[in-house]
């Protein structure tokens, strides 16, 4: 089965980063990894550019990625997939990428 990553990036709102935090590591990931498709996942604090303060990579193993953003869209707000308040829910991107080059080493 085809492996792709899906990148989310995101923002809490104002000044709530530490409820924001809180609630993806011990809620939002433990709802998506119930989603088909969603194998895993990792978490950084953006270091530079504009727009976003936080990158979500996660792990696909699916036939076609854009069904699972669809299905992770549906769910949200939803019993099976609890938001937060604290999540900018206006400024966050969600998009899937197919590898094409394989990591190099320098």
């Amino acid at each position: 089965m085809p492996k792709f990553k899906m990148l989310v990036l995101s923002n809490a709102v104002d000044a709530r980063d530490e409820e924001f935090n809180r609630w993806y590591d011990e809620v939002h990931l433990r709802d998506v990894f119930r989603v088909p498709g969603v194998t895993g996942a990792e978490r950084y604090r953006m270091r530079s550019g504009k727009g976003w303060k936080y990158l979500a990579i996660y792990e696909l193993e699916c036939d076609d990625p854009a069904a699972v953003e669809r299905e992770l869209m549906a769910r949200a707000g939803t019993d099976a997939m609890q938001m937060t308040d604290a999540f900018d829910m206006q400024s966050f991107y969600m998009g899937s990428a197919e590898l094409i080059t394989p990591f190099r080493a320098a």
